[in-house]
């Protein structure tokens, strides 16, 4: 899987976050300890549930524990868009996966774990699903319950109880099964026994569902047939539960070592074993969702693509993060220091993008201000978008126009700012438009760029196979900037997936650097882009190579 979607808000580095209302319970949540606060010379750990996949599962104390960590240790299971809670200063560590570079045993995770909670700091160790159940946490606990180092385990959601939501599957329905077993399909290889009963488990009343049950699942469904389980009882095969390719594949427990073999089923994968199998709809909620099965690139920064992220994820897109343009402070303050002193003599503030909202109200704050600094001036902001950030730190917008284009911007602040005092705030490669329609109109411009925004200079490999392999279906490209940098890293690869343009001035680079969009947004917005390219999937009636329809996912 390439990449992978947040629903998490992100804090722009930097800067003060936008306040936000806090609910009297979340006031009553004691916050995660930090290593000074245990002792001097010991840190602690925090093992965290990661959940079964979908990163809006995990709870809010592995959220609060995430971003006080100085380290997080983290598993392949866990899904990537959960570092994003992480402090920007705090060490990522993978764990590894099998097939893909260097892979840490349980024994170096726990020495690393203890090294870094000796030094004094606080670890994070993300581990997927919940600690408690096939995870190896009591061995972790045990070693640092043995070595003095104070530990809390942050529950999360376990992928077999998450598939019941996600594939509509009721795994304790009342004429079916009363009873559930959760059991693994493989058990340490160094066990003298197996602890698995099953004569107990082919008789037993109710369901069952195998974890890691892949590479020894003709040994645990052969077993179950030779104690008298029938051939005949239906098996479901889920894969990827609860991530944007989650696939459901059904079967008979006569069958499912076949199938495994024939269909070439990759871990993860869960499989269920019973009646209750039947009951599960061909197309669930989450497949049924209008772009479930097509994969699109988002770009941009992380700062600005977590609002359109999250508006295709919850679409049911398989969306790959991929930043072109890394968004930081200034490398120096001052400019924006003399901005932020003199706010109050602007007639207008001018707005041009969310981060440019966070970046300069950050500054205004951190230098022991607060709205009221900024008198009588009237602020204008560039899109919708622009303005609900400014309501986020309590500020509405006198001027937005109604299409988030420079020239509907420059026209309708014309009407009152000509002759008047007006600070655009900007990034340092700023609107150059803008700024010379103000100028040429009449208004008495300052510009100050309150935040920098460079391109990387290395493409992702991942998203380059995947664009070479039409593994990719759309691109969203939110800016005449962003669309530069794709070009510059990624080239004819751009020419393979339909590429979505978020307003006319985006489509007009698009077209000067030759490629032509497949679709525009009507409302120049994040959620405009979206509907922009549910539309055209609709309009189509086809899919892009690579993209299959729910009803079509019998292979896993």
């Amino acid at each position: 899987m390439v990449g992978a979607v947040s629903r998490a808000v992100m804090d722009v580095p930097g800067t003060v976050p936008a306040p936000a209302v806090e609910a009297p319970e979340a006031r009553a949540t004691p916050e995660p300890v930090t290593s000074t606060e245990v002792r001097q010379a010991t840190g602690i750990v925090y093992l965290v549930g990661a959940g079964p996949g979908d990163p809006g599962l995990i709870t809010l104390r592995g959220v609060e524990c995430l971003h006080h960590a100085d380290v997080v240790l983290y598993d392949y299971l866990a899904n990537p868009a959960l570092l994003e809670h992480a402090s920007p200063s705090a060490e990522l560590v993978p764990l590894g996966r099998k097939g893909s570079g260097r892979v840490y045993t349980p024994v170096e995770i726990t020495e690393r774990m203890l090294e870094e909670a000796r030094s004094g700091r606080t670890v994070v160790r993300l581990k997927g699903g919940d600690p408690s159940i096939f995870g190896r946490g009591a061995d972790e606990t045990a070693a640092l319950r043995e070595a003095g180092v104070p530990f809390e385990i942050v529950p999360g959601i376990t992928s077999g109880l998450a598939l019941a939501a996600y594939c509509e599957l009721p795994i304790t329905q009342q004429d079916d099964a009363s009873a559930v077993a959760l059991v693994t399909g493989r058990e340490r290889d160094d066990k003298t026994a197996s602890c698995l009963d099953y004569d107990s488990l082919a008789c037993f009343p109710g369901t069952l569902i195998f974890y890691m049950g892949v590479g020894r699942c003709a040994k645990w469904s052969a077993e179950l047939l030779a104690h008298g389980r029938s051939p005949d009882t239906p098996v479901a095969i889920v894969r990827q539960c609860t991530r944007a390719d989650q696939a459901l594949l059904r079967c008979t427990l006569g069958t499912v070592a076949d199938v495994v073999r024939a269909r070439g089923v990759r871990p993860p994968a869960l499989f269920v074993v019973g009646d209750v199998v039947d009951r599960a709809p061909d197309v669930s909620w989450f497949t049924a969702r209008p772009l479930f099965g097509t994969r699109v690139l988002v770009p941009g920064s992380r700062a600005t693509s977590t609002r359109l992220s999250g508006r295709l994820a919850g679409l049911g897109a398989d969306v790959v993060v991929s930043p072109v343009l890394r968004i930081t402070a200034p490398a120096d303050w001052s400019a924006v220091d003399a901005a932020v002193d003199r706010v109050h003599e602007y007639d207008w503030l001018v707005f041009s993008s969310q981060t440019g909202v966070d970046h300069f109200l950050g500054r205004l704050f951190a230098r022991g201000g607060d709205v009221r600094r900024l008198g009588r001036a009237k602020i204008a902001a560039l899109g919708s978008t622009t303005a609900g950030r400014l309501r986020q730190w309590g500020l509405r917008a006198d001027l937005v126009p109604e299409e988030s284009v420079v020239d509907s911007l420059a026209d309708r602040l014309l009407e009152h700012a000509r002759g008047r005092w007006v600070l655009l705030v900007q990034a340092n490669r700023g609107r150059e438009a803008l700024a010379r329609a103000l100028e040429e109109g009449g208004a008495r411009l300052e510009c100050v760029a309150a935040y920098e925004s460079t391109d990387e200079l290395v493409p992702d490999p991942e998203v380059a196979a995947a664009l070479a392999a039409d593994e990719i279906q759309w691109v969203a490209v939110t800016s005449g900037a962003t669309a530069r940098a794709l070009a510059r890293l990624y080239g004819d690869g751009l020419r393979r997936p339909r590429l979505a343009s978020i307003g006319p001035v985006t489509t007009a680079a698009l077209k000067e650097l030759g490629y032509l969009p497949a679709a525009e947004a009507s409302s120049h917005t994040a959620n405009g882009l979206a509907q922009a390219i549910l539309e055209a999937e609709r309009e189509s009636g086809v899919r892009a190579p690579g993209a299959r329809h729910p009803s079509e996912r019998s292979t896993v």
